[in-house]
């Protein structure tokens, strides 16, 4: 493996890092901005709501100027421009500025998960084997770095500015540095570099474009993943304390739980690609997710239900970065585009998850809505074919070593 190739994996895993930090801190500290420009409960879900809508227009954006702009140079400066509009959150003063660095923020974070995802595809088909899981696995960890920095500025009654100033102060500089060393791989830019021509012709539609019918799958194994995390990540707190009865501070703990479970579940996961392959990895993630949901729905107490948010964790981790995987896999010619449409799902299922689940919950139960994403996650079991690799990209057992696990083989690097 060349230096180049390790050099470009790290800086582009401090990438997954540092954007992990940057929305844990923003979606963390939600409480203390409403506080800061006095939004009404009212108005809230209209900003929450702008953000993903925003960042799913810049996951298109993304994919056109892709064509003419390698992903390393997109991601280059989108990550700058998102710490900035994260720094703009805590520093302004009106609700007019609060809208623009949202939407600032909304824009460049699309354009931003875009190009890492592209990228990282590309290295992994560079590289030969799984590591997708690993930089998700980054993304992790900085998730849990910044809702840490996050608890403690609330804890010691820090403002937003003064929270996220040392944070940036740290990123943005480090990972200007690191974006010299990103490598955009074989693929990139929509270019075919392996002689598959034939084959990515027969996967365009007429006038060039993607067919959409074979990215559906992934499209919706993608927004069921995302309206499962969203149920965690804006129910499992609220669900322990008034449905399962636990105390304030215990109802706090899923959600911290279930970010750690991620991490472990995505540190392992290549392993578990590499010697099973991506479609068994994908069955048993949906399976456990799924478990997970019903022990929660079915949880007698608050240690029951934590356990079963543990389990989503665990499960649900791995469906994400192989779906990317996946989507470069099926079109190694055009793999960015493909990820930058794919992405604008990740933006659905957070848009529809937190309603849907909130919808439910008050019309009918709470225990109930959660049977929903049960079901939703379940349905990926139906499109795991998606996920299979193609014979001849893979050999005896379900990897060739120094073979792609995404698109075709390159040099044996």
């Amino acid at each position: 493996m060349t230096e180049v190739l390790r050099r470009g994996r790290a800086s582009l895993a401090f990438s997954f890092f540092a954007q992990g930090a940057a929305f844990a801190l923003l979606v963390t500290r939600i409480p203390a901005i409403q506080d800061r420009y006095g939004v009404s409960d009212a108005l809230l879900p209209a900003f929450l709501a702008a953000v993903p809508v925003l960042a799913g227009l810049g996951s298109v954006t993304t994919e056109q100027l892709v064509k003419r702009i390698p992903a390393s140079g997109l991601l280059r400066w989108s990550q700058p421009v998102v710490l900035l509009a994260l720094l703009g959150v805590g520093a302004g003063d009106s609700t007019a500025l609060l809208g623009l660095a949202l939407a600032v923020f909304g824009l460049a974070v699309g354009a931003l998960d875009a190009s890492m995802n592209m990228l990282g595809v590309s290295l992994q088909r560079t590289y030969g084997r799984s590591i997708m899981l690993s930089f998700h696995a980054a993304y992790s960890l900085g998730g849990i770095v910044g809702a840490s920095l996050a608890w403690a500025g609330a804890h010691w009654h820090l403002a937003l500015w003064v929270s996220y100033l040392p944070v940036v102060a740290v990123l943005l500089p480090a990972a200007l540095v690191g974006s010299r060393w990103y490598v955009d791989g074989e693929g990139a830019g929509g270019r075919e570099r392996d002689g598959g021509g034939s084959e990515v012709a027969e996967k365009r539609g007429g006038g060039g474009g993607l067919v959409f019918r074979m990215l559906l799958p992934l499209c919706l194994v993608m927004c069921f993943a995302y309206i499962g995390d969203s149920t965690v990540s804006n129910w499992s707190a609220k669900y322990l304390q008034d449905v399962l009865g636990s105390s304030e501070q215990l109802a706090t703990v899923p959600y911290n739980v279930y970010m750690v479970t991620t991490l472990v579940g995505r540190t392992i996961g290549d392993h578990g690609v590499r010697r099973f392959g991506a479609a068994a990895v994908v069955r048993l993630g949906a399976l456990v997710a799924a478990v997970g949901f019903a022990v929660v729905a079915a949880a007698p107490g608050a240690w029951a239900g934590m356990g079963g948010f543990t389990l989503v964790g665990l499960g649900l981790c791995v469906l994400v970065p192989q779906t990317f995987a996946a989507a470069g896999r099926l079109f190694p010619g055009d793999s960015d585009a493909a990820i930058a449409r794919l992405n604008v799902f990740n933006y659905v299922g957070f848009l529809v998850g937190s309603p849907l689940v909130g919808a439910l919950g008050d019309a009918w139960s709470y225990r109930g809505a959660m049977v929903v994403p049960m079901v939703l996650v379940l349905v990926t079991l139906v499109y795991a074919r998606s996920f299979a690799a193609q014979p001849d990209r893979y050999g005896g057992g379900h990897e060739r070593p120094r073979t792609a696990d995404v698109g075709r083989g390159s040099n044996g690097l």
